[in-house]
């Protein structure tokens, strides 16, 4: 992660919390007292984002102390301590809400991606996110993707081209759209279009795009298109794709699944700060 976006971020996430002051803790603590916290898993599953919740606390002392027990990419069980943090009052309550709550997406987020990808173990084929991320947490949840196991799918509009189905209505048909962007980018910027038939994922695959996203399909559509393909472009399943049927999917022969609900219908993980 970019420690310059993290720290923007958890600034503007900081102010949001405390305003012009923490008014309990300013008056329960004096200004140089000292407490120690410990993280406390209160379910079984797969740690990520310690390293946001240090950098939390530290933009409100940069002396704080954190130890880290079992790093992000442990799968802990309910009552594993993750981390000790020790140092002043003041900056250790008032950052622990923002750094709880990322913690906890961040820790979600990578329980259900490696739950996910265990499911098409022994598979070539790949999980991987979307843009469905919550407004300003892109950044965090696609890492935590990665701490799942799974990999990370373009990051905005600005890194790679996707065509979808309101750019081939405006076009006039895929092979315009492929045509008219190749004259204008690059030879490092990939090429993706969106393909919910198969005459479509035809049309793609002769247009020369490096991938195509099968959208939608039953396993059985998805298996002949990943025929008709034949290993010219990169393929990708998605839509209405269950932690039940993805396995159906990935035996396909598909290369990678993309699954919006890693990130858009997270559960927060169960995580709690104990004071010693």
């Amino acid at each position: 992660m970019n420690p310059l976006m993290v720290r923007q971020f958890l600034q503007q996430a900081l102010i949001e919390d405390i305003g012009t002051r923490d008014i309990t803790t300013e008056l329960l603590f004096e200004p140089d007292q000292q407490i120690q916290g410990h993280f406390l898993a209160k379910w079984e599953g797969r740690i990520a984002g310690l390293s946001v919740a240090e950098e939390t606390f530290r933009l409100l002392d940069p002396h704080i102390r954190f130890e880290v027990h079992l790093p992000d990419g442990t799968d802990v069980q309910k009552g594993d301590v993750l981390a000790t943090v020790t140092g002043n009052a003041r900056a250790i309550l008032s950052a622990e809400r923002v750094a709880l709550n990322l913690l906890q997406r961040m820790s979600g987020i990578a329980t259900v991606t490696r739950d996910v990808c265990r499911k098409v173990e022994n598979l070539p084929t790949r999980i991987t996110d979307t843009r469905k991320t919550l407004p300003g947490l892109r950044i965090f949840d696609k890492y935590a993707v990665t701490i799942g196991g799974g990999v990370n799918h373009r990051f905005g509009l600005y890194d790679a081209v996707m065509i979808k189905d309101n750019h081939i209505a405006a076009a006039g048909s895929l092979k315009n759209a492929v045509r008219k962007i190749k004259q204008q980018v690059g030879h490092l910027v990939k090429i993706e279009a969106e393909a919910d038939n198969l005459e479509q994922v035809k049309e793609a695959a002769e247009a020369g795009v490096d991938a195509i996203l099968f959208d939608n399909m039953t396993p059985a559509a998805m298996s002949l298109a990943v025929e008709i393909v034949k290993k010219r472009a990169v393929t990708e399943a998605s839509g209405g794709i269950t932690p039940e049927t993805v396995r159906d999917f990935a035996m396909t022969g598909v290369d990678y699944i993309s699954l919006g609900w890693l990130t858009h219908s997270v559960r927060a993980f169960d995580i709690s700060l104990d004071l010693s």
